[in-house]
């Protein structure tokens, strides 16, 4: 089941302005994903949702030529689901479940240290009881003018996101 809220505001500035770290350590910029349909997951790799890992894989090999970014944030916030250190995530998500998409380092998604992404996500499409993130693998889908599009529960499977992914591809490959 979707959870839909229009975002509060037009402007994609502020989103394309943030960043994160990879595990690694090096920067990634979200000015990068300009243009780009961008799906945000708070990920977990002893969560019993951590299967969906592999769903998003798919989705995300199917549709990265076309311009899919999924971008995974381990969260260790719900009940120390994540406990892998940010050198040892990729390598657990990838042997485990076949990822490739990008993940970045671990953050939080509550609480006084929320990370900035989570913070402008949760106000732009807050969810029907407020803003905090309930769970694990709690979705945020992104248009390619950078504006959060729509937030979907924990328990919806990313292949019930697909349709939603599919339109939005198809925006940003019109012709100007």
């Amino acid at each position: 089941m979707i959870t839909f809220k229009m975002p509060r505001s037009k402007t994609s500035s502020e989103f394309y302005q943030l960043s994160i770290n990879k595990p690694a350590g090096e920067a990634f910029h979200f000015n990068e994903l300009i243009g780009k349909t961008v799906l945000i997951v708070n990920t977990a790799t002893k969560c019993g949702l951590t299967p969906q890992l592999k769903s998003l894989e798919k989705i995300h090999q199917k549709h990265q030529d076309q311009g899919l970014i999924i971008l995974g944030f381990p969260c260790n916030q719900f009940m120390f689901q994540e406990p892998e250190t940010n050198e040892s995530v990729e390598v657990t998500c990838l042997v485990k479940y076949g990822v490739t998409f990008q993940l970045t380092e671990k953050i939080k998604v509550n609480g006084p240290n929320t990370h900035p992404i989570f913070k402008f996500l949760k106000r732009e499409l807050p969810d029907f009881w407020g803003g905090s993130i309930k769970w694990n693998f709690t979705k945020f889908l992104i248009s390619p003018s950078g504006i959060p599009f729509r937030r979907y529960k924990p328990s919806t499977l990313p292949e019930h996101i697909e349709k939603d992914i599919q339109k939005l591809l198809k925006r940003s490959n019109l012709p100007s």
